[in-house]
């Protein structure tokens, strides 16, 4: 009689107050994964995104060239390097400072214009107004031409500038 009076009188969680328990650290468990999944997959998925904010032509009579200013902004999470410049579908490189028709500005290095995550930079580059080499493509003032800057990941970022 002792041994069931001892069982019976021993007090124990209701299964109500169990249940909750379980729910609840499972919860924070689910919730505390979650948290570092994202956290890893957030460093093995950085992109770059290049947006063009504005760009502007100008004429240089003087020179016998426009000019054309781009303001760009890397809003992606990983650092975009720009290489070269496409004019109309041309491609002109970026490792000197004159290469067609078109001058280079000097913050491009050899390997381009790096734009680090977050940051904005300011691009400009001229057309000459006639070029005996490219004669055949000389831009003239009321033009549009397409500008699309390429970067080393592959991607283009294409933009519209119309010559004054």
């Amino acid at each position: 009689m002792k041994a069931t009076k001892l069982v019976n009188s021993k007090k124990a969680v209701s299964p109500v107050i169990a249940t909750v328990i379980l729910v609840s650290v499972t919860i924070v468990v689910a919730v505390a994964v979650a948290y570092w999944m994202g956290g890893i997959a957030g460093i093995y998925t950085r992109v770059e995104k290049i947006e063009i904010m504005d760009s502007v032509a100008s004429r240089d009579d003087p020179n016998a060239q426009w000019s054309i200013i781009m303001n760009l902004k890397n809003s992606g999470s990983a650092d975009a390097t720009v290489q070269n410049v496409r004019i109309n579908g041309k491609t002109f490189g970026l490792t000197g400072y004159y290469i067609g028709t078109v001058t280079v500005p000097a913050n491009f290095t050899t390997n381009g214009l790096t734009i680090l995550a977050g940051q904005e930079e300011t691009l400009t580059f001229t057309l000459l107004y006639y070029d005996a080499v490219n004669a055949a493509s000389n831009p003239v003032a009321g033009a549009d031409i397409e500008v699309k800057l390429h970067t080393a990941a592959g991607m283009d970022y294409p933009d519209w500038v119309t010559l004054p």
